[in-house]
């Protein structure tokens, strides 16, 4: 084992040890590593950095940058073990980081995936029932795609109707109440899983055809082949409407629902931001210009008064100018 190996091996066992999960950053340095020792290489140079994160030539300029942007952190620890270390400066690769506009699926378009994920061929049995009501509990808690498959059986009380995500994004861990819909949904999973599976392998919530864990990969995979299924995507389609989404739907459902209902939502913005387990409220702030219709919404409940003299600011003159043109133009 080379030394810069032992480095990275290293590097991650420290950042893990402060929560960080770094799946894909383990992989990416492990494989840089690998490369600088079969090329005897001993210590992180700008020009094998460069030349790594360039690669596949095929790849986007996102993808080299943030291949470079990951051995270049690596650089800044592994600099103060061996001098002769070379930090890759910023901007050799630079991009622009454009936030993808998450699509809201219609809310009949929710039904047809659970249903679509039930008649899914499953020769043992549970791969159907499984990935119904996986994307189901996806769409109407808002979790991350990796909280439900780390789920044990434990870590669900369907007495009271709640579940204990532990060792999420970052470390952290929460409790998530349940509607006593879900609850429900999830007891009848519960009971076709064990009787599919009396004596299960693995204390996961949900199982794979194997009986084992589910993996990130093959749950989104399946999410993209139901969703050619359907006809969201076509069959040489790699954009459209991805497994986060149902995050985005979920937080943007809310929001919108507590403007429509009359609540403070600048209030319980912190409580929904604790439900969906962002770090920060100003993460769950993104979300109020998601779409134009939460946009509007938002914007009509600005209080003109707030802005001197009692007239409305310019964003609320431009939303009432522009209700203006529709009705008319109606």
């Amino acid at each position: 084992m080379s030394a810069l190996v032992a480095a990275v091996q290293q590097y991650l066992a420290l950042r893990r040890s402060r929560g960080f999960k770094l799946t894909d950053v383990g992989r990416n340095l492990h494989q840089f590593a690998c490369v600088a020792e079969h090329e005897g290489v001993e210590s992180i140079t700008t020009e094998l950095a460069l030349r790594w994160a360039t690669q596949p030539s095929t790849a986007s300029p996102v993808h080299w940058a943030r291949r470079l942007g990951i051995v270049r952190q690596a650089a800044r620890y592994y600099g103060a073990l061996d001098a002769s270390t070379e930090i890759p400066p910023p901007g050799l690769l630079p991009y622009r980081h454009m936030r993808q506009s998450p699509d809201v699926y219609p809310d009949a378009e929710i039904p047809a995936r659970i249903e679509a994920a039930a008649g899914l061929p499953s020769p043992s049995g549970p791969r159907a029932v499984t990935s119904a009501t996986l994307f189901g509990l996806l769409a109407v808690t808002g979790m991350r795609v990796g909280a439900p498959l780390g789920l044990d059986r434990t870590d669900v009380d369907l007495q009271h109707g709640s579940l204990s995500i532990r060792g999420a994004k970052l470390g952290k861990s929460r409790w998530l109440p349940l509607h006593v819909s879900t609850t429900a949904a999830l007891r009848r999973y519960a009971e076709q899983r064990d009787g599919l599976s009396p004596t299960p392998s693995t204390p996961s919530l949900f199982r794979s055809e194997q009986g084992t864990r589910l993996t990130t990969w093959s749950v989104r995979a399946t999410f993209v082949k139901l969703s050619h299924q359907l006809g969201l995507h076509a069959p040489e389609d790699h954009h459209g409407p991805r497994l986060q989404d149902l995050r985005h739907r979920c937080a943007i459902r809310t929001l919108l629902d507590g403007y429509r209902s009359g609540v403070d939502v600048e209030q319980r913005l912190p409580q929904l931001a604790a439900y969906l387990g962002h770090a920060h409220v100003g993460d769950t702030y993104g979300y109020r210009s998601a779409t134009p219709a939460l946009l509007a919404l938002a914007a009509r409940r600005l209080k003109p008064e707030r802005f001197g003299e009692g007239q409305p600011c310019a964003r609320e003159q431009t939303w009432r100018r522009c209700s203006s043109a529709s009705s008319s133009s109606g």
